[in-house]
């Protein structure tokens, strides 16, 4: 087939998502970014003269959220970048790599929430006693890392971006992080240090849980995997019903970031004309493009 205005529309909803995506992402990481600054340097200050490890520890942990925002904004840029020779399919999988280093990230800081809970336990005299005044620091931390996530999380779903999805369940690691200063510095008070380790233990395993599952996922998108059993089911549901195509095989799909690109048989009657079955062509790629996680499809005819 000739290059047309089928390729046309496909790059045009393409630029249309990528731009509504870049946006929210850009304003949405500088949002995360301006918070994670103020409550770090208000943390560690605080921690500092309350003589609270547990909140300056919870301080450098924000600090912690200003490298995913910074990854999620390079890897946002990155996947802006118009097709070019060597990456005829655009430049989508920066995100998937973003999703791969963000739960890296998540992996990472709930396993040292693990050890660091775990050494706690067995060595209780590492709990440090803190003032009161601390606890109040260490609710409202918890109370803005927590509004943080919910709003970069209904960005995130608005836009359909996994990237973006993993940036948010990363401050929601910090808001548990606040959380476990916050039990443990009640705990403290109350005299029963050992509800800060084991409060820390189980919001690190949950942390820990969330990175391997981002990583996999970001992994399994890499390697070129296909789109779930509904969605296949949607997309030869709307093959199949277009009029003129007799069946189809041979269908299959990748990811590219948060889209899907499908390879598809149709098979159509073969005495009709090249301009007839090109037709019926263009209803079939255009029914299946309404689904706006798919951003392209290349169909080849066979004669049924």
């Amino acid at each position: 087939m000739t290059h047309n205005h089928i390729d046309d529309i496909e790059l045009d909803r393409a630029d249309n998502k990528q731009s509504e995506k870049f946006k929210a992402a850009k304003k949405s990481t500088l949002v995360s970014v301006f918070v994670n600054i103020l409550l770090s340097i208000w943390q560690i200050t605080v921690g500092f003269f309350s003589h609270s490890q547990g909140l300056i520890a919870d301080g450098i942990h924000s600090l912690s959220d200003l490298i995913a925002d910074f990854v999620v904004l390079i890897a946002n840029k990155g996947s802006q970048k118009q097709p070019d020779a060597d990456h005829p399919y655009g430049h989508f999988r920066y995100e998937n790599a973003a999703s791969l280093i963000l739960g890296t990230i998540l992996l990472i800081v709930g396993l040292g929430m693990v050890f660091s809970a775990i050494h706690k336990i067995l060595d209780p005299s590492t709990i440090p006693e803190v003032h009161s005044v601390a606890l109040y620091v260490a609710l409202l931390a918890l109370a803005a890392k927590e509004g943080l996530f919910r709003y970069m999380l209904a960005v995130a779903k608005k836009v359909d971006s996994n990237m973006l999805v993993a940036n948010a369940w990363h401050a929601r690691s910090d808001a548990a992080s606040s959380l476990v200063v916050a039990i443990g510095i009640i705990g403290s008070l109350a005299g029963f240090k050992f509800f800060d380790p084991l409060a820390a233990l189980i919001v690190g395993l949950f942390v820990g849980r969330m990175g391997w599952r981002f990583t996999y996922q970001a992994l399994q998108d890499l390697m070129d995997r296909g789109a779930d059993e509904e969605t296949l089911k949607e997309i030869k549901q709307m093959l199949v019903s277009t009029p003129g195509v007799q069946g189809i095989h041979d269908l299959k799909t990748r990811r590219s970031g948060d889209y899907l690109l499908v390879d598809v048989h149709l098979e159509i009657k073969g005495d009709l004309t090249v301009n007839e079955s090109h037709a019926i062509v263009v209803n079939a790629r255009n029914k299946v493009l309404q689904n706006k996680q798919i951003l392209s499809v290349m169909a080849h005819v066979d004669p049924a």
